[in-house]
């Protein structure tokens, strides 16, 4: 099946016989006319209209352009090539490991994953994929290099956080007379987190929640005498 009508512009014949032929590919496989998932940028398969819905939206909005394997539309997932899978079975497999373990999930959990865990992988190999050749950005750029830097950044502006250990049911946060506390004392439940053996992480807290200091933030905003007029 040629794709290559979903890179072309929007304008040119190409185009509009690449349409044609998704959309008769879809009414053939799918056995409807009016049911049909509408692979459009804004869609992107999430709604089902009829077939002239479908093809304005193409011609309007354009074709999701990362919908590479059209499972929606009756192809079969055996047709993607080894090649747009973007990584091998063994990247896969340690791949799978990694997430489970960083979640803590056994193979039970993924019993409802989806029609194919391939698709999965086709995710995360997406994510390793360059936006585009070369740098994002043009050289001379001066968009912060790290994660870290970007929060320092936050810090100086005022807008700095606090996390906070809180008990599962909200009956208390663990600071001032609670700080040194391994359970709530309105609940019982310990403040660790257990693992799936019920054995208690210690140190490892159920819950946790982000405290946003107001007064710093204010202080910023009252800096500017516009934002303060308007605060005011």
């Amino acid at each position: 099946m040629d794709k290559s009508w979903m890179h072309s512009d929007r304008r040119l014949k190409a185009y509009e016989l690449g349409v044609e032929s998704f959309l008769n590919f879809s009414v053939e496989n799918l056995l409807t006319t009016t049911h049909i998932r509408c692979p459009c940028v804004k869609c992107v398969n999430l709604k089902l209209f009829g077939v002239g819905i479908i093809r304005d939206h193409l011609y309007f909005n354009g074709v999701d352009q990362s919908y590479k394997n059209w499972t929606f539309h009756g192809e079969p997932w055996e047709a993607t090539t080894n090649a747009s899978r973007n990584v091998e079975e063994d990247d896969d497999h340690s791949r799978y490991n990694f997430v489970s373990e960083e979640i803590e999930m056994d193979n039970n959990d993924f019993g409802d994953f989806g029609f194919d865990p391939y698709e999965f992988a086709n995710v995360i190999g997406d994510g390793d994929q360059p936006l585009y050749l070369g740098d994002l950005l043009p050289e001379g750029n001066t968009i912060l290099a790290s994660m870290y830097e970007a929060k320092n950044t936050l810090c100086a502006l005022g807008l700095s956080y606090e996390k906070m250990h809180a008990c599962p049911n909200d009956c208390i946060l663990y600071r001032k007379e609670y700080e040194d506390s391994t359970n709530c004392p309105t609940c019982g439940i310990s403040r660790w987190k257990e693992d799936k053996d019920s054995i208690l992480k210690e140190g490892v807290p159920e819950k946790v929640v982000w405290y946003f200091p107001p007064i710093p933030r204010f202080k910023r905003m009252f800096q500017s005498h516009e934002t303060a007029k308007s605060l005011t």
